[in-house]
């Protein structure tokens, strides 16, 4: 016979209104409604509008975080700079050194550093720095070039693949350790510009472009470029957020003549899988930025017209939950 005398649990909390600041696996009993609930992670995969930018944009550099954001640049070829805290974006004084749209982007909405890019035909080397209050010229890249993808922070960032005009399109990757950018070894294995980037300077991810349309993916383990599974819709001008193991890629343009996609696809760092759920607007030469795969922010774009509105992706996210017994 079972002897269950040894075995303690932990009573279940008994409360008249749900905690107001619950943790995530906590179990209680709402004797109100008289019912059994938990806060658990909630798989939502969807798209939800956020704040308009002041006006419409494509072509920028965005990074930072879903609720803290930073983009700049663009076309028609701008040096504004726009910070999002979430619900809305604000206009600060500071604008770029270097007027230009097509550029890479990487780092916080405090620390944030922007290079490569054109205005609107010479592609461009020039690299600045964001303190939160204003840019600051750094040294340039080694490449001039435009379209380019970048990944990781204002003191280590890389920058690889693009278009330097007259049908080049760069496979090198250069390096940036806070002073000063150096090329290294490792080449991507498919040349192309406009793709999506997601990661760090050690452990990035490059999905996607043009030279025509890629469905091509990449990962950087800081030395070399190995290829790994494609998307499952091939496209440019897409954007991307993320890192290397948990990466959204939404929007782009998956033919040529241009059409436009809100197509999003989610990689857990084997595979991508296509969300059933687009954005609401579809669109090319859009941006964005996020933590991982379950919180991203799409700016910006072009359909017919520059775009001015945000979309906001929630992909697991935890919530109160009901559970059912029998």
């Amino acid at each position: 016979m079972v002897a269950y005398t040894g075995i303690q649990g932990q009573n279940i909390l008994i409360v008249s209104s749900d905690p107001s600041n619950p943790t995530e696996g906590q179990i209680w009993y709402n004797s109100t409604s008289n019912l059994l609930k938990g806060y658990a992670n909630v798989i939502t995969n969807a798209w939800a509008s956020g704040g308009a930018m002041p006006t419409g944009q494509r072509m920028m550099a965005t990074t930072g975080t879903q609720t803290s954001a930073i983009t700049f640049g663009g076309t028609p070829y701008v040096g504004t700079t726009l910070l999002y805290n979430g619900t809305s974006w604000t206009v600060p004084p500071a604008t770029l050194n270097t007027v230009r749209g097509s550029l890479a982007g990487t780092g916080t909405q405090t620390a944030a550093l922007a290079f490569g890019g054109e205005d609107p035909s010479p592609k461009t080397a020039a690299s600045e720095s964001w303190n939160g209050t204003s840019w600051t010229n750094t040294p340039s890249l080694n490449t001039a070039r435009a379209s380019l993808g970048g990944a990781g922070t204002q003191t280590a960032t890389l920058g690889f693949a693009g278009y330097a005009g007259g049908g080049n399109y760069p496979t090198q990757t250069e390096s940036w350790n806070g002073s000063s950018w150096t090329a290294v070894p490792g080449a991507v294995n498919t040349a192309r510009s406009s793709g999506g980037s997601a990661g760090t300077q050690t452990a990035a991810l490059f999905f996607g472009g043009r030279s025509p349309i890629k469905s091509s993916s990449e990962s950087w383990n800081g030395s070399t470029w190995t290829n790994t599974p494609s998307l499952n819709t091939g496209r440019g001008n897409l954007g991307g957020a993320g890192t290397q193991t948990s990466a959204l890629a939404f929007g782009g343009t998956p033919s040529i003549p241009a059409t436009n996609t809100g197509a999003t696809e989610i990689w857990n760092g084997t595979s991508w899988t296509t969300s059933p759920n687009s954005m609401a607007t579809a669109r090319r030469y859009t941006s964005g930025c996020g933590a991982d795969n379950n919180a991203a922010l799409c700016v910006g774009g072009y359909t017919t017209s520059n775009l001015a509105n945000t979309e906001e992706w929630t992909g697991a996210a935890v919530a109160v939950r009901t559970i059912t017994t029998s």
